[in-house]
């Protein structure tokens, strides 16, 4: 459906359906987390010092967080004012005769730590483990007053010098916002692009039932770019990744509600604290975005949907998808409100690339658990780039090696985005 975000009535429609069902759901998690509190002070009466002391105790994990880090032993090869190329080859398998690998995280507010989310739960292991054992990933430093305006050529500049400094061509996966940079990479570059994988990444704007999509076809249709304008001033320059986060909250406060309430249910059990620790440090961690990127964004993909309809001009040059050829791996989150799968897929009758050689494939789940969800990590990045090692290598089938994921089976989620 492309319904709510054709037309501006459409928009507000889909907002207002969205955002009445959102309040319901939230409502729900707040009746059903009453009662559970209320059965448990019943089955298990505690003192009122023993309360208070519950209640200091979840206060105090809510607000403690911590710096995400890298999990996998990694060199810093390049260093720009607004990234760094992490190599994260282990110099056992330097000689390997494999394509070097290049990841593009998201970048949307927050650390490019998801890709290396835990040491069990990390894509980069998923990778190594399949084989593309010649790693590296792209890091995106949090925007300052001196990077204020690097714009869109910057970040392709810089995936250039990277691979060109990887041996001149590789395969290049793209996570979100990191899919679309990609693509728009190899449609000015195809000769440097060996496999393109994009997973959850937007690639018509417009496509698909998005609150994303919608809400910025309202806002530009009723004020233009000027409420965007407004934040990246408000930021001196850059855009708040704190304004980037309660946007994210915003659009599913029932998942914000229930993760801080089953914390208190669970404040005693240090294994469940863990789980919401690891997760709030990268989530509540947020970085700014470079302005003049972020408006550009906006103005030439949200707004104007250019990628996909052949009209995304950059220094001259128009980024074509049909200039793309290579082997295609499409990866989308059956509930993915962020970026539907119709957004993604439409990739597919946009490139050059035969229809033998492009692979979609829906994972079971949302937008964050595509890139650190341990169903998506086991079930299908593995199957996926096992395919693009065999189409990476002369060296025959991949060695056996130890499953990078920890087992998801009988293990409670945390709600996330």
């Amino acid at each position: 459906m492309t319904a709510p975000t054709t037309s501006m009535g459409g928009a507000l429609r889909h907002l207002a359906a969205y955002n009445a069902t959102a309040a319901t759901r939230t409502t729900a998690e707040l009746t059903r987390s009453a009662a559970h509190l209320w059965l448990d002070a019943v089955t298990r009466p505690r003192t009122p010092w023993a309360n208070a002391a519950r209640g200091a105790l979840w206060w105090s994990t809510m607000l403690d967080r911590r710096e995400p880090t890298w999990h996998r032993a990694n060199t810093v090869a390049l260093t720009t004012p607004f990234a760094y190329l992490r190599d994260f080859t282990d110099p056992a398998d330097a000689g390997d005769d494999v394509v070097p690998t290049l990841v593009l995280p998201p970048q949307a507010g927050h650390s490019s730590h998801v890709i290396d989310f835990s040491p069990r739960q990390s894509q980069l292991a998923v990778l190594a483990g399949a084989g593309l054992t010649k790693l590296y990933a792209l890091e995106w430093r949090p925007a300052t007053t001196a990077t204020r305006d690097v714009g869109i050529t910057d970040y392709l500049e810089v995936i250039d010098r990277s691979i060109r400094r990887m041996g001149g061509r590789a395969n290049l996966v793209g996570d979100c916002q990191g899919g679309w940079l990609a693509a728009i990479y190899a449609a000015l570059h195809p000769e440097r692009v060996h496999t393109l994988t994009l997973a959850g990444a937007p690639i018509d704007f417009h496509a698909g039932e998005s609150v994303i999509a919608s809400s910025t076809r309202a806002m530009t249709g009723a004020l233009g770019l000027a409420p965007y304008k407004a934040l990246v001033r408000m930021g001196g320059g850059n855009m708040p990744g704190r304004a980037v986060l309660a946007n994210f909250i915003g659009i599913q406060p029932q998942s914000e509600v229930s993760r801080q309430l089953q914390l208190l249910q669970n404040i005693d059990d240090e294994a469940h604290v863990e789980r919401y620790r690891v997760f709030e440090d990268w989530f509540k961690h947020t970085q700014d975005i470079p302005g003049a990127f972020y408006l550009w964004l906006v103005e030439h993909l949200f707004h104007g949907n250019e990628l996909i309809s052949g009209d995304l001009v950059i220094d001259g040059r128009r980024a074509d998808l049909a200039n793309i050829t290579c082997p295609l791996f499409l990866l989308a989150g059956s509930t993915d409100h962020i970026t539907p799968p119709a957004q993604l897929f439409a990739a597919a009758d946009a490139v050059g690339t035969p229809p033998e050689q492009i692979t979609r494939r829906t994972a079971q789940g949302g937008h964050l658990g595509l890139f650190m969800g341990r169903d998506a990590l086991r079930d299908d990045w593995r199957p996926l780039m096992e395919a693009v090692y065999a189409l990476s290598t002369s060296a025959g089938p991949r060695p056996e090696h130890a499953d990078a994921v920890a087992d998801p089976r009988d293990t409670p989620r945390l709600p996330a985005p």
